[in-house]
């Protein structure tokens, strides 16, 4: 018999999450499409959903995540300042360790 963890994390600031998993997946696409509407498409969102969640992440944030340039001639887009980048690379790590301690906790179970 093989057991699995489920887990889901995320970090919150007063009530609000600042991030979690999908959150940090449309601010990579952003990052790789240079626009929020780009983004959403890539990822199947609706433009107003990824706007509400780029708008709550800047909201929670310490500082700027995402810089934004509305459209006209040459067009609008979206890209990452360094504080964000370095948010989604915090995440990941945080999000690699915390399996990596929950898989060596499952061997307890496995052994009982």
């Amino acid at each position: 018999m093989s057991y699995k963890i489920k887990s889901r994390i995320w970090i919150e600031f007063d009530n609000h999450v600042l991030l979690g998993e999908g959150r940090v997946q449309l601010l990579k696409a952003i990052d790789e499409t240079g626009s929020l509407s780009k983004a959403a498409k890539s990822l199947n969102l609706s433009y107003k959903k990824a706007w509400n969640l780029i708008y709550s992440v800047n909201k929670s944030a310490k500082k700027p995540v995402t810089i934004n340039s509305t459209g006209g001639k040459g067009g609008g887009g979206a890209e990452l300042t360094e504080y964000g980048k370095s948010l989604i690379f915090t995440f990941d790590e945080i999000n690699k360790n915390c399996w990596e301690f929950l898989d060596k906790e499952l061997i307890k179970i496995e052994n009982l």
